[in-house]
């Protein structure tokens, strides 16, 4: 069974990979696997509460001030729309295997991971305490070309796009322009209103997005929802 918080837990605790690439991010999943990312102040509430609910209550609490700031606008949704119950087992590891999707996925937008930084992932990962099933899972999505479009088809409700984007934004430093275009480009892909985006931004303790990416990006959005 996939097991995000042991994947989490083993990143927190190797001081090894806290050394290397492998800690750039090893702040809250898999996705901080890779160079980039940072801890901020999600990493000491995913260790209490696990890394799903420190995503998905990131998300609630960003929904929660976007619909106080909306005129007319309808309750909240719950939170367990964000969160499974702990009993879910099945709907845990399912938002748990998304996220750390969006995470690996928003880690390889600026397009720094090379095959051989590859190898030095897999490499650690094979010396971490994990499944087999856990390795090879992260072996295959660290070997998988970046999709943006995957990442989106994995929003199957609008509660999941807006934790989808809050795993993207917290698993990298978003201080390149390839990294902020990519944001831009899924923030528009979920179809996510710009006021809930900045709320997310504020939640994570972000700074507001940047104005969207020009053309010339690679992940520049256009009409017909592919990327250019």
């Amino acid at each position: 069974m996939f097991n995000i918080d042991q994947i989490l837990k083993t990143l927190q605790t190797d001081q090894n990979a806290q050394r290397t690439a492998l800690s750039g991010a090893a702040g809250l999943a898999a996705g901080m696997l890779l160079s980039g990312g940072k801890p901020g102040k999600l990493l000491g509430n995913a260790v209490k509460v696990g890394a799903v609910a420190a995503v998905g209550g990131l998300a609630y609490k960003a929904w929660q001030n976007y619909q106080q700031n909306q005129a007319n606008a309808g309750p909240a949704p719950a939170e367990d729309a964000f969160i499974p119950a702990p009993t879910d087992d099945a709907g845990q590891e399912e938002l748990g295997k998304t996220l750390v999707r969006a995470m690996i996925a928003a880690a390889k937008a600026d397009g720094r991971i090379d095959a051989d930084e590859k190898e030095a992932i897999f490499e650690r990962l094979k010396t971490m305490p994990l499944s087999a099933e856990e390795k090879a899972w992260v072996f295959d999505e660290l070997s998988t070309p970046l999709d943006i479009n995957a990442v989106v088809a994995r929003a199957d409700t609008p509660e999941h796009a807006a934790e989808i984007y809050a795993a993207s934004l917290v698993a990298i430093s978003a201080d390149t322009a390839a990294e902020q275009a990519y944001l831009e480009a899924l923030a528009a892909k979920l179809k996510l209103d710009p006021a809930l985006v900045a709320e997310i931004h504020k939640s994570a303790g972000e700074k507001a997005p940047q104005p969207a990416p020009t053309p010339a990006s690679p992940f520049a959005y256009t009409p017909n929802g592919s990327n250019v």
